[in-house]
């Protein structure tokens, strides 16, 4: 619930979000990463309730479907506008780091979502429902790396049913894909997704499966052209069928070795 009763007295969590973002604001204004996801709405539609100086960006990743960009382009033109054009797609990206994208190395994440906002103080809409990774985030911190960004998590403590009761309440327009039963919109074929919804993205969206399995092709022939291993695929094919079917414990050291890659060499 938005409004819960505490030992305290009542605690509206609209209000708490809104003045979190009005004690924080920056002389420069926010920037808003915004995904067109559900999380990325509400926060979005907060800022413009608390009357701060924000822009709002969308990274394009190439491989969100259609539907999401669809509403992203109608919805919320300004994200649209200000959105962040990668140098290379998904199916250039693959062959380029020699190794299909996993949960370990999650590489597509950092070069197509986390490159904006240097030096800037991000609203993002994490919260801490979402994963055990993101239960240990706080409402504020600062980037470990070089990019100098700061992050604001406004609805941090949030629930996916206060979310929803947000959206309602406030008729915030949502991508319609959730109410075709998806709990979350992202990249399809994402790897952090669990192996019946990558059944279904390739049974919805067959076309991006086969440029995935045309770009692990090509990733092999990379593989093959700098010397690395192979034993374990010969065709795209291969490589897809592992990469949808494999399990989540395979996904660690001995994986990277199969690449004959170290971790450090997936950044590059």
């Amino acid at each position: 619930m938005l409004k819960e009763m505490t030992l305290y007295g009542e605690v509206d969590k609209v209000k708490v979000a809104i003045n979190r973002l009005k004690l924080h604001e920056p002389p420069e204004g926010y920037y808003v990463a915004f995904s067109g996801g559900k999380d990325s709405c509400v926060v979005l539609d907060l800022c413009k309730r608390a009357g701060v100086k924000y822009d709002a960006h969308y990274s394009v990743t190439t491989v969100d479907p259609p539907e999401l960009i669809y509403f992203i382009r109608k919805h919320y033109p300004d994200a649209w506008e200000n959105r962040m054009q990668p140098e290379v797609s998904m199916w250039e990206l693959i062959p380029k780091k020699r190794m299909p994208p996993t949960q370990r190395v999650r590489y597509c994440c950092r070069y197509f979502k986390e490159n904006g906002g240097g030096g800037r103080f991000v609203v993002t809409g994490v919260r801490h429902q979402e994963s055990a990774k993101r239960a240990k985030r706080r409402l504020t911190e600062t980037c470990t790396g070089h990019s100098g960004k700061r992050f604001i998590h406004p609805i941090i403590e949030w629930s996916e049913s206060d979310v929803w009761e947000y959206i309602h309440t406030y008729n915030v327009p949502y991508c319609k894909l959730y109410d075709e039963g998806r709990k979350r919109i992202g990249c399809i074929l994402c790897p952090y997704s669990p192996k019946a919804q990558k059944a279904d993205d390739m049974k919805r969206w067959p076309k991006y499966a086969e440029l995935y399995k045309l770009a692990f092709q090509r990733m092999i022939d990379k593989r093959k052209a700098d010397g690395l291993p192979c034993d374990a695929w010969e065709t795209g094919e291969d490589v897809m069928n592992w990469w949808i079917n494999r399990k989540k414990k395979e996904d660690g050291p001995d994986e990277i070795s199969l690449f004959g890659l170290r971790l450090n060499e997936s950044d590059t």
